[in-house]
């Protein structure tokens, strides 16, 4: 019996399809600011939003596996590895937030 490999996880596939909003070269620096301003913000909310669904995927193949409806237990391991390392990347990159915004914070003072 062969076991396939865990994919890895990257960011763009934490944050799913979220639409990109591509500026021209007539709409400006301020219109550029503002449009990478909501590119971040979308992205954040889509990654998000990912990492929920993923987490219900998981907690279905969980009680899938408890419950014996559950074909292989390898999908409930493999969800759960995605889900934990999702977690992961998300509280690695607020730490990482939160000590660039103190960090900010101590230089204007």
């Amino acid at each position: 019996m062969s076991i396939p490999a865990i994919s890895g996880i990257s960011l763009g596939q934490l944050a799913g399809a979220v639409p990109t909003t591509a500026t021209t070269s007539a709409t400006g620096a301020a219109g550029a600011t503002g449009a990478s301003g909501s590119g971040f913000a979308a992205t954040l909310t889509g990654a998000i939003d990912s990492l929920q669904q993923m987490q219900s995927a998981s907690d279905a193949a969980n009680v899938g596996a408890v419950t014996g409806n559950l074909n292989d237990i390898q999908d409930a391991t493999v969800a759960a590895a995605r889900v934990q390392t999702a977690v992961q990347l998300a509280s690695t990159l607020r730490n990482q937030a939160v000590d660039a915004f103190n960090e900010i914070m101590r230089m204007g003072s």
